[in-house]
């Protein structure tokens, strides 16, 4: 997924979300009626990035989001449009209740993902990928996936009221997926300027290489240059992986 920075530190201490619960590095979140009205309307004002790379975004039903939506193409939002939408989250649409089923099964994989990090964390990689002591998991049922802040360590995670999930039925794929973006941002993303479509190759190379046999059905998506699949093919490249990566046309 695209690097969203939607929610910041700064969401978690404003809002008293309904439930937490942690383990050792990750705790999972039910957002409320305020945290998701700022995450829509953050997803809202990306309309244009988002349409123009073909995702597919989940966005609450009603007049109030299509016009939002239509002034968001043509970059006309405004504040009284950002209370709009938070009076319409929460008169008409936020439901607590709604989120339980997601947020049961990614209580389920958290003891799955601390090991992972732990993995990831003893590598020792010279080049620095990052490995927060705390990360949040937002839970929302809208925008267009996965999503995370590098900054913060906070990742947010798409549901639905049935308890599914965007791209794949186990979140652990997904949210492996956005603990690696957040570790190589600062150090590899951002100091090579790694293009989007390159970005989003390198994270599933680097997943793959590292947990193909925990996460048999995790796929690489058809985005970025298929010489990255190339020339990271084993553990031992991603050591070098800021040099590899510079090497690449971009």
């Amino acid at each position: 997924m695209r690097l969203f920075v939607l929610l910041s530190c700064l969401l978690f201490a404003a809002n008293t979300s309904v439930e937490v619960r942690p383990t050792q590095r990750f705790e999972a979140v039910i957002p409320t009626a305020e945290q998701e009205a700022a995450y829509i309307w953050r997803t809202l004002r990306d309309t244009p990035f988002l349409e123009q790379n073909g995702y597919d975004v989940a966005l609450p039903n009603g007049e109030v989001i299509v016009t939002l939506k239509n002034k968001a193409r043509v970059g006309s939002l405004d504040d009284d449009d950002y209370v709009a939408l938070q009076n319409f989250m929460q008169s008409e649409v936020y439901r607590a209740e709604d989120y339980r089923s997601g947020y049961e099964k990614i209580a389920e994989v958290l003891p799955s993902l601390e090991k992972m990090v732990s993995t990831l964390e003893a590598q020792n990689y010279e080049w620095g990928f990052r490995v927060f002591d705390h990360y949040p998991i937002l839970l929302t049922l809208y925008g267009p996936g996965g999503s995370y802040d590098p900054d913060a360590g906070t990742i947010t995670m798409l549901t639905t009221t049935q308890g599914a999930f965007r791209q794949y039925p186990n979140p652990l794929n997904t949210l492996i997926h956005e603990v690696v973006h957040i570790g190589i941002e600062a150090s590899v993303v951002r100091m090579l300027s790694v293009p989007h479509g390159q970005k989003e190759r390198l994270v599933d190379t680097f997943v793959k290489l590292h947990f193909a046999e925990v996460l048999p059905d995790y796929r690489v998506q058809n985005m970025g240059d298929p010489e990255i699949d190339e020339a990271f093919s084993d553990l031992d490249s991603l050591r070098r992986l800021p040099e590899i990566m510079n090497a690449l046309p971009k």
